[in-house]
């Protein structure tokens, strides 16, 4: 993100101030399993569903440092980026990406293993870090820390949800034991700072930001790690700590942060929320109202801008012409200017398969290589300025890609929940299954 932090402000500090066919008698089609029901998409569908999760990849392959591992922030759309900023959090997309790559043959096993555990290398014995968090953006050939940046609690999290997934599907003694012992030095008590909410983050300059996790967000995947941890885990209790703010848009009522719409994809690309509850809610079926009040609030912003419609929509946290802006709705977020966010709707695939999928067809049939480059989607894009972003954001393409493939498969979800301390977290944080579910989702 490096247009905005060159001012070191991170990305949440300034948010604080397949179409799928249902036709009866589709040939080429198989089912596919979306939000908990079968489902059914044609062959064409599958293969656009490949083409992007493939080209996405192409980021992770491209933008990995051969030495390190570390992943970009950004880069080019074209490829061509001499920029050397990376993103832990892209990282942690990154290393769950290896495995896809793997189990899709887009890359050899060994391969996939080799770059994994270089990966795992560098965080465990080089990486800049305090009592096991990291900071949130480092160079990728050296890891120095940049901007003055904070260890961030949440982009931490992320990186860890990639090395348990790499964990969990590598039989390869010497990457569970790398990916073991980051996870457990991880001192979940000192973030949260004699609280039972952990803090967004800490400075050497500074101690701990004043700010910390509590309120509905993208933190579901930080708080249940923290609390399964098997070494310096937090109490159970700060699960119950954090509010559930409610929020109501067109019959649309679901729990939300007044936050765009990837704090309801974040935490789910890896935590498999479906079929479970806690004491508060169904956060499947909470991602996929929220989803379904976005594109409606999407829609209703045609008069203004007369691109949006059923078939094309989504605003998130990206890009703009004018720099990176934390904008979306409803409740309506940020200088809104008619700019599309591709990943909007490809982060919850998952939620509303039909829907999101027609939607980033529309997108690349109606804009074609503006808006699809080498790495899949730009970041964003302004079709009625002409403005197509020149890059992509490693996190974005992250959420793109293993929300594809659990719709696809639920491939991620299947192997982070292998995770021991996974199923603990849950456990402990209250989640019970609402009953006997289909065979491919895993339970607490």
């Amino acid at each position: 993100m490096t247009k905005w932090i060159a001012s070191a402000v991170t990305r949440r500090e300034m948010l604080r101030c397949l179409g799928i066919l249902a036709a009866a008698g589709c040939t080429g089609c198989r089912p596919l399993r979306g939000s908990g029901s079968q489902r059914k998409f044609s062959s064409a569908d599958d293969q656009f569903l490949e083409d992007l999760e493939r080209t996405t990849f192409r980021f992770f392959d491209e933008c990995s440092h051969p030495q390190t591992g570390l992943v970009k922030d950004r880069s080019r759309a074209d490829g061509n980026d001499d920029r050397e900023i990376a993103s832990i959090a892209a990282t942690g997309f990154g290393l769950t990406a290896l495995c896809i790559a793997d189990q899709r043959g887009w890359l050899s096993h060994q391969r996939a293993r080799e770059r994994a555990l270089l990966t795992l290398r560098f965080l465990h014995d080089s990486l800049p870090h305090e009592h096991g968090f990291f900071f949130h953006f480092v160079n990728w050939r050296t890891g120095d820390r940049l901007w003055a940046c904070e260890l961030s609690s949440i982009d931490t999290a992320l990186l860890l949800a990639g090395v348990l997934t790499c964990r969990a599907y590598f039989d390869d003694a010497e990457i569970r034991s790398l990916a073991q012992s980051l996870y457990d030095r991880v001192d979940w008590r000192w973030m949260a700072h004699g609280s039972l909410l952990l803090r967004m983050g800490w400075k050497p300059e500074m101690g701990f930001l004043d700010s910390s996790w509590r309120a509905y967000s993208e933190h579901m995947v930080l708080y249940l790690m923290a609390i399964g941890a098997n070494e310096h885990a937090l109490a159970p209790e700060s699960w119950r700590a954090w509010r559930r703010p409610w929020i109501e848009y067109d019959g649309n009522r679901y729990v939300s942060g007044a936050a765009p719409l990837f704090i309801h994809q974040f935490s789910h690309a890896w935590f498999d929320f479906r079929g479970v509850h806690d004491g508060f809610l169904d956060y499947f079926k909470n991602s996929v109202t929220a989803t379904r009040a976005h594109r409606q609030f999407c829609r209703d912003l045609h008069d203004e801008f007369p691109q949006f419609g059923q078939d094309l929509w989504g605003i998130t946290s990206s890009d703009s012409a004018h720099g990176y802006v934390g904008w979306g709705g409803p409740p309506r977020q940020g200088p809104l200017d008619g700019t599309l966010v591709p990943c909007a709707a490809a982060g919850s695939l998952p939620f509303l398969p039909a829907e999101c999928l027609r939607c980033l067809q529309t997108m690349r049939t109606r804009f074609g290589d503006q808006a699809w480059r080498r790495y899949g989607f730009v970041d964003a894009f302004n079709p009625v300025k002409g403005w197509f972003n020149p890059d992509v954001i490693g996190i974005d393409a992250g959420i793109t890609l293993l929300m594809a493939e659990n719709l696809r498969t639920g491939f991620v979800w299947r192997v982070f929940m292998r995770n021991p301390e996974v199923r603990r977290g849950m456990k402990l944080a209250g989640f019970v299954a609402d009953g006997a579910g289909d065979g491919n989702r895993t339970h607490v």
